[in-house]
C-alpha cells in the first residue's frame, strides 16, 4: 500500500507497530540516561585517575547538557531537512564515539567525548521526541509521551545498578560500557524503526518556517517544560538540606529524597495513561502543578517533613506526560523537526540557568529554604502561564483570536 507521498507503509500493524516505534524510542533514550550517568557512578575513580578536583568532575558531569543550548534547534533543522531516522543515527553513531573516547588515558581526550557524546545526546533527545509526537498525534498522545519520559530515570537507576560492579574493572568499565550500549540502540533502530507513513524524508534545504503563533506557543512550552524539570533538579538539590535541619543525617536525607527519582519510574507512565481517560487534561495538569506548589511552599515549614515529602512524590510526576503531549498539539508534523529543536533550545536554557539562580537564592539569603520557596513560586507561574497559553491556543483554534 503506497501513502500519499509515494512511500510504503511499514509491514506491521498500524496499532501495533507505533508501540514498537515507542519500544525502540524508549531503548535510545534510555542510553542516553544510562551514558549521562557513567562519569557520576565512576567520578572518585576518574578524581583519582586524572588527579582533578570535584569542580572539575562536575564539569565533565555537566558537560553532556551544555550543547542542548545550541545543538538543539541546528539538531532539529537538520532531521527536518535529511530525515528524523538519518539524524538520530547520526546522534547515536555520536554517543558510540564518545562513549568509547571516555576510556581514554588522556584527560583532553575524555573531555573531547564527553562533549561529543552530550551533541549525540541532545540530537536524540530533539528528535525522538518529535517522533513520538508522529506516530501518537491524536491517539494516547499522552501516554506515549509519558512512558518516553519515564526512560530518563530508568537510564539513571540502570546505571545505579550496574555501574559500581563494572567499576571493579577499571574506571573506564563504565564509559566503554555506555557506548556498547548506544551500540545496541543504534542497531535496533535501524533495524525496527520506519518513519511515519506520513513524514516527508527530507526537505531542498534547511528551514525555520515557523508562524508567529507557532514560534509563540512553542517557546512558551520549552520555557515551561525546562522550569519545571528545572524545578525538580533544584529540589532533589536542596531538599536533603531541609531534612538536616530536622535532625536527620545527610547520609539518611539524600536516600529519602532520591525516593522521588524511584517513584517517577512508574508514576509518570501511570499518571500518563489515566490522564488519557480523563475528559479535561489541561484541568488536571494546571491542578497537579498547583497542588505541588503549595506542597512545595508548605515544606520548609512542616514539622513531619517525612509526609510532606511522601505528598510531593505522589504529585510531582503528574503533568509531566501532559507537558509534553502539547508541542505536538501546536506544531503541524512538517515543522516538528525544528520546532522542538526551538522547544528544546528553550528547554536547555532554563535547565542551565535556574539551577544557578537557586543557588544565588541559597548563598544571598543564608535560608536552606530559600531555593525551596523559589521552586515553589516557580510552579505556580507555571500553572498560570500554561492556563494563559491553553485560553490563547483554544480561541486560534476555533478562530476567534487574531
Amino acid at each position: 500500500m503506497q501513502t500519499d507521498i509515494g512511500r510504503p507503509e511499514p509491514q506491521h500493524s498500524p496499532i501495533a507497530y507505533r508501540w514498537i516505534v515507542l519500544a525502540v524510542l524508549f531503548v535510545a533514550r534510555t542510553t542516553m540516561a544510562y551514558q549521562f550517568q557513567s562519569v557520576i557512578s565512576a567520578g572518585p575513580f576518574i578524581v583519582d585517575r586524572f588527579a582533578i578536583d570535584y569542580a572539575q568532575l562536575g564539569s565533565l558531569v555537566g558537560l553532556y547538557m551544555l550543547p542542548g543550548i545550541l545543538i538543539s534547534l541546528p539538531g532539529g533543522m537538520l532531521g527536518q531537512r535529511f530525515g528524523d531516522k538519518r539524524i538520530v543515527v547520526l546522534g547515536l553513531s555520536l554517543m558510540v564515539l564518545g562513549g568509547c573516547l571516555m576510556a581514554s588515558e588522556s584527560y583532553s581526550i575524555v573531555l573531547v567525548g564527553r562533549l561529543i557524546s552530550g551533541v549525540g545526546a541532545v540530537i536524540i533527545n530533539v528528535l525522538i521526541t518529535k517522533m513520538v509526537a508522529d506516530w501518537f498525534a491524536g491517539q494516547e498522545i499522552i501516554a506515549a509521551m509519558a512512558l518516553l519520559i519515564a526512560s530518563w530515570p530508568s537510564g539513571i537507576a540502570l546505571g545505579l545498578l550496574t555501574f559500581p560492579t563494572l567499576v571493579a574493572y577499571g574506571w573506564s568499565a563504565p564509559m566503554l560500557a555506555s557506548a556498547v550500549a548506544a551500540a545496541l540502540s543504534l542497531v535496533g533502530l535501524i533495524l525496527l524503526y520506519r518513519d511515519h507513513p506520513q513524514s516527508p524524508q527530507s526537505l531542498p534545504r534547511l528551514r525555520l518556517d515557523l508562524s508567529p503563533r507557532e514560534w509563540g506557543h512553542i517557546i512558551v512550552l520549552g520555557i515551561v517544560w525546562g522550569s519545571y524539570n528545572a524545578g525538580y533538579i533544584i529540589l532533589i538539590s536542596f531538599l536533603p538540606e531541609q531534612f538536616t535541619q530536622q535532625g536527620y543525617s545527610l547520609v539518611d536525607a539524600s536516600r529519602l529524597v532520591s525516593l522521588m527519582g524511584w517513584v517517577l519510574i512508574p508514576a509518570v507512565p501511570i499518571a500518563g495513561i489515566l490522564a488519557e481517560r480523563i475528559s479535561r487534561p489541561v484541568v488536571l495538569m494546571i491542578g497537579t502543578l498547583l497542588i505541588t506548589a503549595l506542597v512545595v511552599i508548605a515544606f520548609p515549614f512542616t514539622a513531619n517533613p517525612i509526609s510532606a515529602l511522601s505528598a510531593l512524590v505522589l504529585v510531582i510526576g503528574l503533568p509531566a506526560g501532559l507537558l509534553m503531549a502539547l508541542p505536538a498539539q501546536v506544531l503541524p508534523q512538517s515543522k516538528r523537526s525544528a520546532g522542538m529543536g526551538v522547544f528544546y533550545t528553550c528547554h536547555y536554557g532554563c535547565m542551565a540557568a535556574l539551577p544557578v539562580f537557586a543557588g544565588f537564592l541559597r548563598d544571598q539569603s543564608a535560608a536552606p529554604h530559600a531555593p525551596i520557596l523559589f521552586v515553589g513560586i516557580m510552579m505556580v507561574a507555571i500553572a498560570l502561564t500554561l492556563a494563559a497559553e491553553r485560553r490563547l491556543f483554544s480561541r486560534q483554534q476555533f478562530g476567534s483570536a487574531p
